[in-house]
């Protein structure tokens, strides 16, 4: 079989390579976007003992924000209203991502947790 066989093939192939090239240029902006954000909210909370609740708390509602955010933009989606399918799995991935690095914390702190308990006095 030749090249010129898979010719209808190739504009599919180079439509899905357009497509493929603005989800990356999206994901670099939102990475862009996000950078600052986590810049200030570290500084922000790089005070003493109480500041680790305050940064937990900011960090799950980072988390709930995310995920509503990828809630709301799905529904709109199947309503008709949002078009970009890439926008929408956009947003279903960062906050399932957010969703599992949260339970990786959860874990590493309960072991934590389990660890200091189990120390003798």
């Amino acid at each position: 079989m030749s090249v010129s066989g898979i010719g209808g093939r190739a504009s599919g192939i180079q439509d899905i390579m357009a497509l493929r090239q603005q989800i990356m240029e999206r994901s670099q902006l939102l990475q862009q976007v996000k950078a600052p954000e986590t810049a200030t909210s570290t500084s922000a909370t790089s005070g003493p003992a109480g500041s680790f609740t305050e940064s937990l708390k900011g960090a799950l509602d980072n988390v709930n924000a995310s995920q509503q955010k990828a809630s709301a933009i799905t529904e709109a989606y199947e309503r008709g209203e949002t078009i970009d399918i890439a926008k929408v799995m956009l947003a279903r991935q960062e906050s399932g991502v957010a969703f599992e690095a949260t339970l990786q914390v959860r874990n590493k702190l309960l072991t934590a947790y389990q660890d200091i308990m189990r120390m003798g006095v």
